[in-house]
């Protein structure tokens, strides 16, 4: 259906990603049960599934979900390790085809991106997009459209795997205003649960909510961007510079709990690739599932990760843990300039 020439937003959603990589690398695994995750192997305790193809979907496989569970749910799985080096090269090649087209890319991450575009037919225009990027890379891919981030997003959710779906205004105005607020992007049960204590239950709610209400429970920036988010979300322009990470992060689950202070120590390890650190973060996740948290600015910026790595030390010793250590996580934050 043609419409007037205007502005709209396409929501890129590669189908299955990390699975259907490993498909590509391995043409025999097509139309199997295929698990990725950790090191591949599901027999080792604290390992859990990144994504699985949609032939282990079917048998109750999720994401996040322990390897081992995956295993029993699924025993006729592939399981193969992540490969983040495969999956970059993979998400690099979607986002170039998605720029060889006269339009605005905003990634947002490995599988996904929102496309801004002017035409009078936004369906013939992800179409086209999608069939580039199946004969450039292999890789299928599901399109939402609409006149907002949100309600792109939201639009997907119907067209996948492989499909193309629009969702107007209109049309969330109209359907989903009796829909709780969970089901607006961006809004979980923590953020839900306040929005009752407000009276808003559900996305008509929010949609005619009192923005001074909302700033005095969310903040000034927060609770008028969640009544733009009820009434389909905001018309700010896509940003298609190029991505750059603002933190570097590595978390380690142990197969077994540690106790020993030395080798706790030893095991704090910083990932920064050369970039000019500012903050150094580190993550404690004791057996009882006790997490925490502890960020440090450095004296000054730096480049060294023997600097980075003295800092996080620095923040571990922070810690006062008398409790098995189960995971450990550290995190730098980079300088953006």
């Amino acid at each position: 259906m043609s419409v007037d020439v205007q502005d709209w937003v396409l929501h890129v959603d590669l189908d299955q990603f990390l699975a259907a990589v490993e498909v590509l690398r391995r043409p025999e695994l097509a139309g199997r049960p295929v698990v990725v995750g950790g090191d591949g192997d599901p027999t080792r305790p604290r390992q859990v599934v990144a994504t699985a193809s949609y032939e282990a979907r079917a048998h109750g496989v999720r994401s996040g979900m322990p390897l081992r569970t995956a295993l029993r749910r699924c025993p006729d799985a592939v399981f193969l390790p992540s490969d983040r080096a495969a999956y970059d090269a993979a998400s690099e090649e979607v986002m170039a085809t998605l720029r060889s087209f006269p339009v605005v890319v905003e990634v947002w991450g490995w599988d996904e991106a929102f496309v801004g575009l002017r035409t009078d037919d936004p369906e013939a225009q992800a179409a086209a997009m999608r069939a580039a990027v199946l004969a450039r890379t292999g890789l299928s891919c599901a399109i939402g459209i609409g006149e907002s981030r949100l309600l792109a997003k939201t639009a997907v959710r119907a067209a996948k795997p492989g499909g193309i779906a629009r969702l107007t205004r209109r049309e969330w105005a109209e359907g989903w205003g009796p829909r709780p607020v969970t089901e607006v992007w961006g809004i979980g049960s923590r953020i839900a649960r306040r929005l009752e204590a407000c009276g808003v239950r559900t996305i008509d709610d929010l949609a005619r909510a009192d923005v001074d209400v909302l700033a005095a429970e969310f903040g000034l920036r927060i609770g008028p961007g969640l009544k733009i988010l009820g009434l389909g979300g905001g018309t700010d322009p896509l940003d298609g510079s190029p991505r750059v990470a603002k933190g570097r992060s590595k978390e380690v689950t142990f197969t077994e709990d540690i106790t020993d202070p030395v080798r706790v120590a030893a095991e704090v390890e910083v990932v920064a690739d050369g970039r000019l650190v500012t903050h150094v973060a580190v993550k404690v996740r004791t057996a009882t599932f006790w997490t925490r948290t502890k960020i440090s600015k450095l004296a000054e910026p730096t480049t060294d990760p023997a600097v980075a790595a003295a800092q996080a030390a620095v923040v571990l010793g922070r810690f006062t843990v008398d409790r098995p250590i189960r995971l450990l996580g550290v995190r730098v934050v980079l300088d953006e300039r």
